[in-house]
């Protein structure tokens, strides 16, 4: 009979596509790093492929698809699918990375906001844009990560990207909170989408919670929780 550890060495090996919640706070490779740890010291396996298909901010949760082994190959597959976002902007107020890692550096009234203003200013953001990415991300500036820049005070432009938003839903309204359903291309920053929000609606904001709902067809709805997934790993019943 065969070991159950030898026969999930060998699926993983030969290529598994897992689908996780990342938690709040993890970064993406946090997540791989964690499942890499449990193939290594549950299962034994000293090499493995694994990588994930497309970067979830930390204090962002949802839906992160890992592959293993050959699976690895169909990475830029899954990074090319539209993905789905539901959050939170703030609005009156912006923070320097568009987002609660950094504080508020200015507030400004929003109190004379109506529903009719925050549905024209989501149409406005919906459709082909030219999107300038976050200071505070990983795109690279000759070379160094663009949050290096940032978190040293250094004021640097990045270049304009086009991509595409599907839909952008205002779902719910409890000012200074507005709620939100997007659909967008790969490559589209949230955090950028609260600042051109907050500059639409003339008052600013930032973006104070969000989660990743769906990647192409495929749902959190249907993701591994990462302590389950631990657990299944150490019992070779996955």
């Amino acid at each position: 009979m065969t070991d159950p550890k030898q026969q999930l060495q060998d699926t993983f090996r030969e290529g598994r596509v897992l689908f996780v919640d990342k938690p709040f706070r993890w970064t993406s490779f946090d997540a791989v790093n964690k499942i890499k740890s449990q193939l290594r010291y549950r299962l034994g396996m000293k090499k493995v492929r694994i990588g994930h298909a497309g970067t979830l901010d930390p204090l962002a949760t949802g839906l992160l698809i890992i592959c293993t082994g050959r699976a690895t190959k169909e990475i830029t597959r899954y990074q090319d699918l539209d993905k789905t976002y539901t959050g939170t902007f703030v609005v009156g107020q912006v923070t320097p990375s568009f987002d609660l890692e950094t504080q508020p550096v200015e507030e400004s009234p929003f109190a004379h906001l109506r529903e009719t203003d925050l549905l024209e200013a989501a149409a406005e953001l919906t459709g082909e844009l030219a999107q300038i990415p976050p200071l505070y991300s990983a795109k690279k500036i000759a070379g160094e990560r663009a949050y290096h820049h940032a978190r040293q005070g250094r004021q640097t432009a990045l270049q304009a990207r086009q991509v595409h938003v599907k839909t952008f839903e205002i779902t719910g309204i409890s000012l200074p909170e507005v709620s939100f359903r997007i659909t967008c291309s790969k490559g589209t920053y949230i955090r950028a989408i609260a600042r051109d929000f907050g500059e639409a609606l003339g008052c600013g904001a930032y973006l104070g919670a969000l989660r990743r709902t769906h990647i192409g067809i495929h749902s959190v709805e249907d993701a591994w929780q990462m302590d389950q997934l631990s657990e299944a790993i150490a019992n070779a019943e996955l």
